[in-house]
């Protein structure tokens, strides 16, 4: 299972670091930047007030789905075609009560309207996401790959024409942006459905009532799960919006959109590795494997990489924000530099997390979820209204961190995960020479980025010293075939 492991993150890393860099870092900042703060902060807090909602174009199918299928891959041809016309039913639930809610706290007009293309690519998203769990449910992850990358690659494409191709007149509209997604989403939703068809034999839509609460009674819960993250993890811009007076509320939720899509950015490495870990895990606990070894490759790769990450962003954070943003700087610099340490959070909850959701434990991963909204909505409607934007990034790295420790404890009680003391000392004592590496380079008087990349050389060197990394396992996974 290592070495099925390792080679496909291999790819799936490669592919999406050819990708979804020049994505986030070249097409959406210069949408941010075409349209400014104001406008992109508009567009932002009705793409989180959509993902609220979120939940109730799967209500958890997709993951029961992903850990159904890598545990009994025969049930694909039995379910399929059902599943896809729940799905459609249910987006029809979805834009009810996202429409509704929406009224009645007070969008109108041009937010309505911009809701509307946002939710119904939220919709193609849905079933993409459906496609894919049928996909990695079945360990084709080579195709899961492609996948992952197939729309950011005909976005990328359809922006660049738009942005820089001279073939508008007037200024960019950032609905432009959002029909770009619709095509993208929408064609990536047809590939995935061509390939899950013909695995599953599909040949028509079944009406079956029976099956349809079946399928909901068994994925409530993880309904309600998601239902839960997505509320502590995207409220915050939303907060910032209604908490805030009108202007100020989108300017601040733009601000905060500045230092949270590069977190969320961040983010996708873990959110990677949780796609493929889920039906490992899955098929290692059914199998009753032993974990600990397993779980430790991941944890000292993400936690590598996140130390890093965070470290170097805190200390570079201002000149970050001046390399990639217009305006706002200073504002966006603060909060980044405080968001940026949610990535530590967010990759060893997605190990662990995904770890607990692969043996079942659904209650416990909604308590700690559940625990976790209540800290950021709390600490949201506390700081928003003295310190705006960043006291959003306050609450949200607060959540995440709660949400984490949580995870972890609880990982290591039901599954017992028992890692040795030298493995704590290694996490330790890298974390202490990272901080150090920090402090050393930034007193030297070469350019920033010079001093960055400095910090991040060092800071990988020691990882090997340390013996968190190490080559020689590495290699010895990917050679050796015995690891499957």
């Amino acid at each position: 299972m290592q070495r099925k492991f390792l080679t496909n993150l291999i790819l799936l890393i490669l592919l999406n670091l050819l990708i979804k860099p020049f994505w986030i870092f070249g097409i959406d900042r210069t949408v941010q930047n075409v349209v400014g703060s104001h406008e992109f902060g508009f567009y932002f807090t009705l793409l989180n007030f959509s993902f609220l909602f979120n939940i109730l174009l799967d209500l958890g199918i997709t993951n029961f789905n992903n850990r159904n299928i890598a545990q009994h891959s025969a049930l694909l041809k039995k379910h399929f075609s059902s599943i896809l016309t729940l799905k459609l039913l249910l987006s029809i639930l979805y834009f009810v009560v996202t429409f509704g809610v929406a009224f009645l706290i007070g969008y109108r007009g041009k937010q309505l309207h911009l809701l509307a293309l946002v939710g119904f690519n939220h919709f193609l998203i849905s079933l993409i996401m459906y496609m894919r769990s049928n996909i990695s449910g079945m360990l084709m992850f080579k195709t899961e790959s492609l996948m992952s990358v197939l729309d950011r690659i005909m976005m990328i494409g359809i922006m660049s024409v738009l942005l820089w191709g001279n073939v508008k007149s007037g200024p960019f509209k950032i609905e432009w942006f959002v029909y770009a997604q619709t095509f993208a989403y929408g064609l990536t939703a047809l590939v995935g459905f061509i390939i899950v068809m013909l695995k599953s034999g599909f040949e028509r839509l079944h009406w079956n009532p029976v099956f349809f609460l079946m399928i909901l009674k068994k994925s409530a819960p993880f309904a309600l799960l998601v239902l839960l993250m997505t509320l502590y993890h995207r409220i915050d811009s939303v907060l910032l919006e209604r908490l805030l007076p009108p202007v100020d509320g989108e300017t601040q939720a733009g601000i905060y959109a500045h230092a949270f899509r590069i977190m969320d950015a961040s983010n996708q490495l873990a959110y990677l590795f949780a796609i493929l870990l889920m039906p490992i895990f899955s098929k290692m606990i059914k199998e009753k494997q032993e974990l600990t070894e397993m779980i430790k490759m991941p944890i000292s790769l993400l936690l590598t990489a996140t130390f890093i990450l965070a470290i170097g962003s805190w200390m570079y954070s201002h000149e970050i924000m001046k390399l990639l943003y217009l305006d706002h700087i200073q504002e966006s610099a603060e909060v980044l530099s405080v968001l940026i340490f949610g990535t530590i959070a967010v990759a060893s909850s997605y190990v662990f997390g995904t770890l607990l959701t692969a043996n079942g434990d659904l209650k416990t991963l909604i308590y700690i979820a559940l625990v976790s909204m209540l800290i950021s909505v709390g600490l949201n409607a506390i700081l928003i209204p003295h310190y705006a934007s960043f006291g959003s990034a306050i609450a949200n790295i607060s959540a995440l961190f709660a949400s984490t420790i949580l995870h972890f404890v609880f990982a290591r009680k039901y599954l017992k995960i028992h890692f040795n003391s030298g493995f704590y000392f290694q996490l330790i004592a890298f974390l202490t020479t990272v901080i150090a590496i920090g402090w050393l380079t930034s007193q030297l008087e070469f350019s920033w980025l010079l001093n960055l990349g400095l910090f991040i050389t060092l800071s990988l060197l020691s990882a090997f010293l340390l013996r968190l990394l190490n080559l020689k396992t590495i290699y010895f996974i990917l050679v050796n075939k015995d690891q499957d």
